[in-house]
């Protein structure tokens, strides 16, 4: 290992130390009440997530690529298992899980950890918006149905984790808000809902141990779905979040390294009885507003999480939960992109519908993945649309009457291939044509076809048709597909 590799190593582990601890504490406190909920969502104990959470953030610190970002178990990863445990119980979710992982560490190895260049900005506005609005509504059931003393409590954590700052920002307002809450709620015995409310707690560590199931393709076959949506929805959320906190603190990740450690992450958590999860937009996002940045940040909130369920589990458990939904809606306001609102006016309206269309497809379906799939196809109809009107086809007539020269500008695919057809006259009589592509680019099969289709039907009228100025690529394209100079090409046409 060279010293340049070694200081960086040592800055993403070491060169912020306490912000870091700190914040992994916040995370860590936050992180308990939403395993449970995510266990509960999933059809399992308790301990299932929460042990899920200690392996996922301790193993994603280490071997993953963006340091700062958290992860854990995760809603998004938990609704996709409700059925198999429903139907199978909970070995199958231990073995698809620790399947899930594989796959991803696939992924990175082929370096799918790329495919984040083809998520437009709409499209992560519209995922940070979406995710925003499905944070707030996460903790609308601690808000409904209980006492005005709640509401209070949520109004008092909101004024210590905006007002407190202001006095130091030495320690995170978050962490600030649980304790003097809690400090509250047990000297004045008031009654509110508390961690404990959400599940017991377990008080031992997690063991090794193999999935008790049967090795067979039977098995592969129940497993298999279930872990190749695990690993698509998981990487999905893990390199948008990845991307965002890249956005907050002006540094880069490594996509590939992400899809690897989300990978091992799973696998590993697999064989110690937890449920697979990923990257926290929500948690990652109190990390770094509470000075969160390196790699130790990821790992204290995993290790810090096992000591409070374990050690601290008693004390943990009187944690009261308006504390922790008021850090929360600190978060969904965090989150939330405001300016988008008002960008509506000034953005182009194809970019406005892609946000959102994003935004109201993932509030609807409550599922990311969903969401930012709709997104990126409607962001590349849109696309499709704009360069498909930049195409255009002028034509020249020779002096004698004798020949036209066509000259073609712009993408030919499968969005202009019809109107570069519509572009030729067949009945006018010439003896000779030449269609000047110096200006195209050919893409596809469609546009292969349809260049086909027009030297067919100029020579099926007895004309001479001649190319020019193709580029190297598209010739290339040509030879391979290009039918017009293969005999019995002008019958075949007759036929359609």
């Amino acid at each position: 290992m060279t010293s340049d590799s070694l200081n960086g190593l040592k800055a993403e582990w070491f060169g912020n130390i306490r912000a870091d601890l700190l914040a992994g504490l916040v995370v860590a406190l936050a992180l308990i009440p939403e395993a449970i909920a995510f266990s509960i969502i999933a059809g399992v104990d308790p301990k299932i997530g929460l042990y899920a959470s200690f392996s996922i953030a301790v193993v994603t610190a280490i071997a993953g690529g963006r340091p700062g970002m958290i992860s854990a178990a995760t809603a998004a990863t938990a609704v996709l298992m409700v059925t198999l445990v429903r139907d199978h119980g909970l070995q199958y979710l231990l073995a698809a899980t620790v399947l899930a992982g594989l796959l991803q560490i696939g992924a990175g190895f082929l370096k799918l950890g790329g495919v984040m260049r083809f998520v437009s900005r709409s499209v992560m506005t519209g995922f940070v918006n979406a995710l925003a609005i499905l944070i707030f509504m996460a903790q609308l059931p601690e808000l409904v149905g209980v006492t005005w003393l709640t509401y209070v409590m949520v109004a008092a954590g909101l004024a210590i984790i905006y007002l407190f700052p202001r006095i130091t920002t030495a320690i995170p307002s978050p962490l600030v808000t649980i304790i003097v809450l809690t400090a509250l709620t047990l000297a004045f015995g008031l009654d509110v809902r508390s961690v404990g409310d959400m599940g017991e707690l377990p008080d031992t560590l997690p063991v090794f141990l193999i999935p008790d199931i049967p090795l067979t393709f039977e098995t592969l076959k129940i497993i298999f779905p279930v872990s190749a949506a695990v690993a698509a929805v998981g990487l999905l959320e893990s390199l948008m979040t990845a991307q965002i906190v890249d956005d907050l603190t002006d540094t880069p990740s490594d996509k590939n390294r992400e899809c690897i450690g989300q990978g091992l992450a799973n696998t590993a958590t697999g064989f110690i009885g937890g449920m697979a999860g990923c990257a926290m937009i929500g948690q990652s996002m109190i990390n770094v507003k509470s000075g969160g940045r390196g790699r130790l940040s990821c790992f204290a909130a995993g290790v810090f999480l096992l000591f409070l369920i374990v050690v601290l589990g008693d004390l943990v458990a009187k944690i009261p939960m308006p504390a922790l939904v008021a850090i929360m809606i600190m978060v969904s306001i965090g989150t939330f992109s405001w300016s988008s609102l008002t960008d509506l006016r000034l953005h182009p309206t194809s970019s406005s519908i892609v946000m959102l269309a994003t935004v109201a497809t993932t509030v609807f379906t409550h599922n990311l993945a969903i969401g930012v799939l709709t997104g990126v196809l409607l962001s590349g109809v849109f696309f499709a649309g704009k360069i498909a009107q930049i195409f255009g086809v002028r034509s020249e007539l020779s002096a004698d009457g004798r020949e036209r020269v066509y000259a073609i500008e712009g993408q030919l695919f499968f969005a202009s291939a019809d109107e570069f057809t519509k572009s030729f006259d067949f009945n006018e009589a010439l003896e000779r044509v030449v269609i000047d592509v110096s200006g195209a680019h050919i893409w596809d099969i469609s546009s292969v076809a349809a260049l086909d289709s027009v030297i067919l039907k100029f020579r099926r009228e007895g004309a001479e048709v001649e190319i020019i100025g193709m580029n190297q690529a598209s010739e290339t394209l040509m030879d391979k597909l290009a039918v017009h100079d293969k005999p019995g090409a002008i019958d075949k046409l007759m036929e359609h």
